[in-house]
């Protein structure tokens, strides 16, 4: 599948991109490729392949839950905008 500059336009529009008109035919050419590798696996036959739903074993990669020291109210508030009375200040979300 060949996508087209007007394509890659459309798509950099939706996602909010400024690409030059290089970079817009650097793109098209890029996707085009990848959509039509996409396509090739396609035409695989995996008819004979079981349904694989994990590749890889299931493991629990959670951390140990173990407490820690906190932040200090003083550097917790260092990068904060807005601060007031060691609490962070923000604005208003309703009006009464």
């Amino acid at each position: 599948m060949h996508l087209t500059i007007d394509e890659v336009r459309h798509v950099a529009e939706l996602a909010k991109l400024r690409l030059s008109e290089a970079e817009l035919a650097l793109y098209a050419e890029q996707l085009s490729a990848i959509l039509e590798y996409a396509a090739s696996l396609q035409q695989v036959d995996t008819s004979h392949v079981a349904p694989t739903p994990y590749v890889l074993p299931l493991v629990n990669v959670m951390a140990v839950d173990a407490p820690a020291p906190s932040l200090d109210n003083d550097t917790a508030l260092r990068n904060a905008p807005d601060q007031a009375e060691g609490f962070f200040r923000v604005r208003a979300v309703f009006e009464e």
